[in-house]
């Protein structure tokens, strides 16, 4: 079966296929939505969660079109016997050798971090000199419906302007499907559940401060365009317990002090070892 550029954009927006582990088979083999958050977190080196929602959603409509293309790929390059050359053998028996390596080498950073030790007195002082660190943030749950001008806006706001509970929401959901032209139109405007940040500004700073169950008074300028959002849910901030947060400072602690910890080992390496340096 083909796999167009809109049908793969429309899996990943669908919350049914989002909730779900495999997203697409590509000829029996199974692509997940962890492997394409595995994929979008190391292409952004962790921060995939700082990303806004509207980003976030382009970046793994992208991600789920290469691991088809790959997939794909090396399907073909099994049929048309590209493993099974001498060229093939000698590069991948290469690429084993230094993955072996970078493995090992992984590996033994790994244990000498877990082998240092923290004290209780700096594990807490860290604790106390920087508490509003691990404060946790606001949480929102919000949908929204995009258009294009601000009379549009102002119109799907007076018909929803006399609404209010469940009639409102469903209401909202209903004109999102049908008038929104951002991606989340036909999840009824759904943009999941984010932390201040994540969104525009504008965005950002009327959706934290709205209450549960409302929508805008007035519609909400972009660069994307004019949005009316409905507030479906918001999770206050709260202050984390030392007891809460002591194993993420003992690791914080232990990988500040492991470039130290390093340099004593790598010179108790160097001196014990027979290093023949060519002229």
């Amino acid at each position: 079966m083909k796999l167009t550029t809109k049908f793969l954009s429309a899996l990943l927006l669908t919350g049914v296929v989002a909730s779900a582990n495999t997203l697409v088979t590509v000829n029996g083999t199974a692509i997940t939505q962890q492997n394409v958050d595995t994929e979008l977190m190391n292409a952004t080196q962790g921060r995939a969660n700082q990303i806004p929602a509207a980003r976030q959603a382009q970046l793994k409509q992208r991600v789920l079109q290469s691991l088809v293309a790959k997939q794909l790929i090396y399907g073909d390059a099994q049929k048309t016997g590209i493993l099974k050359t001498k060229e093939y053998q000698v590069e991948y028996k290469k690429l084993e050798e230094r993955m072996k390596k970078e493995l090992a080498v992984q590996m033994w950073q790994k244990k000498v971090v877990d082998d240092i030790k923290i004290s209780e007195t700096k594990l807490k002082e860290y604790y106390k000199k920087n508490k509003g660190e691990f404060d946790l943030k606001p949480v929102v749950h919000a949908r929204h419906i995009l258009v294009k001008t601000e009379d549009e806006a102002k119109s799907i706001i007076n018909e929803l302007k006399s609404l209010s509970g469940k009639k409102l929401q469903a209401k909202f959901e209903e004109l999102a499907k049908t008038k929104s032209t951002g991606p989340s139109g036909p999840k009824g405007g759904d943009l999941g559940s984010f932390r201040p940040g994540q969104m525009v500004p504008a965005f950002n700073d009327k959706v934290f401060s709205m209450k549960v169950g409302t929508i805008t008074k007035k519609p909400v300028k972009t660069q994307f365009g004019y949005h009316v959002i409905y507030l479906q849910d918001k999770k206050e901030g709260a202050k984390r317990t030392y007891a809460e947060v002591k194993p993420m400072i003992e690791q914080r602690l232990k990988k500040e002090s492991f470039e130290s910890v390093m340099k004593k080992k790598m010179d108790t390496l160097q001196k014990t070892a027979t290093i023949k340096v060519n002229k």
